[in-house]
C-alpha cells in the first residue's frame, strides 16, 4: 500500500468515526499494543508498556542495547568511588529539551530528587528511595550521587527505563502530577496529544541531538485490546507494528506475504503468586500443592500456542545472576498428598486475580482453574483492569486486610540484573504499596543474601548470594514460576528499526518506513 492511500485510508476512518482519530501525517507510524497506558510519566509507571511508549520523548543517562547490556545515553561516561558510594556520572553537552531547556547536571538532580521525595508518591519511588542519599549539580556537565550504602547495581538502575530526564522547566511549571499529561524531554519525538482510550500521538523532534534521527514524521499509539482485533489491524495495513501478536495469529500472519512476524527471547517471567499471609496460602504445604497441580508444559501450549517455555526458576535466563534450578514437576497425586498434609483434602475455595484482561490471560487462568479443580481447589476467575489492578493490589495499604490471594502477574527485570527481579517482588520490605511482592512473602535467609549481594562488588561472592536466594525461594513456593514467554511480533515489511527487547520495551530510535 503507498503511503499516500494508507493516509487516505485512516482520513476516512476519522470521518467514519465521528474525528475519534486524528488525521494522519505522510509519513506515520502506527503501533498497536495490548493495553491503554496508565500514564506518561515514567517515574509514575508500574506497567512495561507505558514506560516502552515514553521512550517516543523521554531518554535516560544509560540505557540497554538489544541484548540488555548497559549503553550510555545522555550520560558521557561515570567513575564510581572505591567505596562504592558516590557516583560522579559526565553528561553530553549541546542536548536540549523539547521546550528549549539546555538539559544540564540541574536536570539529574531535579528528577532524582523528585522520585526520591515521599511526599510526591511516585510509584519508582521504591526503586531508589533506599539508595540515594543526596544528588549534586557539580557543573552543568557534572552530576554527583551519593548514596546511603553501597549498592553494586546502581548504574543498571540507572538504566531503567523509568529514570528518565524530564526538562526543570516543565517539572517547575506544571507540577507534579500534571507533568504526566505534558512531558517534556529530549528523545527524537514530542509529546502531541493523548486521548487515553483511542491513542496517543507523538511527532518529529526537528531538532533531536542524534542527528539523521528520527526517520519517520510521527508514531501513533493505539491500544487495541482484543487481541484478534490486533492482528487484524495489521492484515488490513492500519498499523505497521503490534506487540504482543496473539499467539494463535501467527500462522495466518506468517502467510502474508507484506508481514513479517518475530519471535524474541525474552526476560519475562509469568508466575502465580500466592498471599502467605492469609489462609490457606500461609501453610507452605498448600503452595507447593499448587506448584505441583500446575501443568507448565500445558500452560506453555494452551495459553501461549507454544511461544513459551516452562519457568525452570525464579529468575529468567538473560538476566545477570540468574539459576536455573529446574522445572517444578507437574503430579498431581503429590498435589493431593500435600494438600491432605495440609489439613485440606477436600480443597477450598478462593479467588485466582489476573493483572492482565486480555485473552491470553484469560486463556491461562482457564488452565489454572481446570488443573487446580483437580485437586480439589475451586476458583473464581477475576480479570483485572490496569485501574483495578492498581488499586486493589499494587497500592493496597494494609497487609492484613490486602484481598489478593491468587494471582497472576509477570515481571521483567529492567535493569538486566538480578537483584531488580527479586527484591521487589520477594524482599520483605517490597510488600505493596511500597512494591510488588504481592505474595507478602517474608524470609529473613533471603533477605540477607538480597543485601549482601548489593554490598559485595565482587562477582563471584554476588552470584553465591543470588545462587542461595533463588534456591531458598524456589524451596518457599511464595509463588509459582510458570513460563517465560518469546516476544511474538508482527510488523510491516516498510518497517524497519524496531524491535521488541528482551524486557518487553521497545527500541524505536531508528524507526523507518519506507
Amino acid at each position: 500500500m503507498k503511503i499516500k492511500s494508507h493516509s487516505m485510508l485512516f482520513a476516512a476512518l476519522a470521518v467514519g468515526a465521528a474525528m475519534a482519530v486524528p488525521a494522519y501525517a505522510a509519513k506515520d507510524v502506527v503501533f498497536a499494543v495490548a493495553s491503554q497506558f496508565t500514564t506518561t510519566d515514567p517515574y509514575d509507571a508500574n506497567d512495561t508498556l507505558s514506560q516502552a511508549m515514553a521512550k517516543s520523548f523521554y531518554e535516560g543517562l544509560f540505557g540497554f542495547d538489544k541484548d540488555m547490556k548497559v549503553i550510555p545515553v545522555l550520560a558521557e561516561s561515570y567513575t564510581a568511588s572505591k567505596d562504592g558510594l558516590v557516583y560522579t556520572i559526565k553528561l553530553k553537552k549541546g542536548i536540549k529539551f523539547h521546550d528549549g531547556t539546555d538539559f544540564k547536571a540541574d536536570a539529574v538532580k531535579a528528577n532524582l530528587d523528585r522520585v526520591t521525595n515521599p511526599e510526591n508518591k511516585l510509584k519508582r519511588y521504591g526503586l531508589y528511595n533506599n539508595n540515594i542519599a543526596k544528588t549534586e549539580a557539580v557543573d552543568d556537565s557534572t552530576a554527583r550521587i551519593t548514596l546511603k550504602t553501597p549498592f553494586s547495581a546502581f548504574i543498571n538502575q540507572l538504566a531503567h527505563p523509568s529514570t528518565v530526564m524530564i526538562s526543570p522547566t516543565a517539572l517547575a511549571k506544571y507540577g507534579n502530577k500534571d507533568i504526566a499529561f505534558n512531558p517534556v524531554g529530549t528523545g527524537p519525538f514530542k509529546f502531541v496529544e493523548w486521548k487515553q482510550t483511542d491513542y496517543l500521538k507523538v511527532a518529529k523532534n526537528e531538532n533531536y541531538w542524534q542527528k539523521g534521527l528520527p526517520k519517520v514524521d510521527s508514531i501513533t499509539w493505539k491500544p487495541v485490546i482484543d487481541s484478534n482485533s490486533r492482528a487484524a489491524v495489521m492484515q488490513t495495513g492500519e498499523a505497521q507494528f503490534t506487540y504482543p501478536l496473539p499467539y494463535e495469529q501467527a500462522e495466518t500472519l506468517k502467510a502474508k506475504a507484506d508481514l513479517d512476524v518475530v519471535a524474541a527471547p525474552s526476560i519475562i517471567l509469568r508466575y502465580l503468586s500466592m498471599n502467605t499471609q492469609q489462609k490457606p496460602f500461609d501453610n507452605p504445604k498448600v503452595r507447593q500443592a499448587i506448584a505441583y497441580a500446575i501443568n507448565k508444559e500445558a500452560v506453555a501450549k494452551i495459553a501461549f500456542s507454544g511461544y513459551a517455555t516452562p519457568a525452570d526458576g525464579i529468575v529468567p535466563e538473560g538476566v545477570e545472576y540468574s539459576v536455573k534450578i529446574g522445572v517444578m514437576p507437574y503430579d498431581v497425586a503429590k498435589a493431593k498428598q500435600l494438600l491432605t498434609e495440609a489439613g485440606y483434602p477436600n480443597g477450598f475455595e478462593t479467588e485466582l486475580w489476573s493483572g492482565y484482561n486480555h485473552s491470553i490471560a484469560q486463556k491461562l487462568t482457564q488452565v489454572l482453574q481446570q488443573q487446580l479443580q483437580q485437586i480439589g481447589i475451586r476458583t473464581k476467575i477475576t480479570l483485572l483492569e490496569a485501574g483495578q489492578r492498581v488499586e486493589k493490589v499494587e497500592s493496597w495499604q494494609d497487609p492484613a486486610t490486602a484481598p489478593v490471594r491468587l494471582y497472576y502477574i509477570g515481571w521483567s527485570s529492567s535493569t538486566g540484573e538480578a537483584d531488580w527481579a527479586i527484591r521487589p517482588l520477594l524482599a520483605s520490605d517490597s510488600w505493596p504499596p511500597k512494591l510488588f511482592n504481592t505474595a507478602y512473602y517474608k524470609s529473613d535467609k533471603v533477605d540477607g543474601d538480597i543485601k549482601s549481594a548489593l554490598l559485595t562488588t565482587d562477582k563471584t561472592e554476588k552470584a553465591k548470594f543470588y545462587k542461595d536466594a533463588q534456591e531458598s525461594i524456589y524451596k518457599d513456593a511464595p509463588w509459582v514460576p510458570l513460563v517465560t514467554e518469546k516476544l511474538l511480533s508482527a510488523k510491516s515489511k516498510r518497517l524497519s528499526g524496531v524491535y521488541t527487547m528482551p524486557d518487553g520495551s521497545f527500541d524505536i530510535i531508528n524507526v523507518d518506513l519506507k
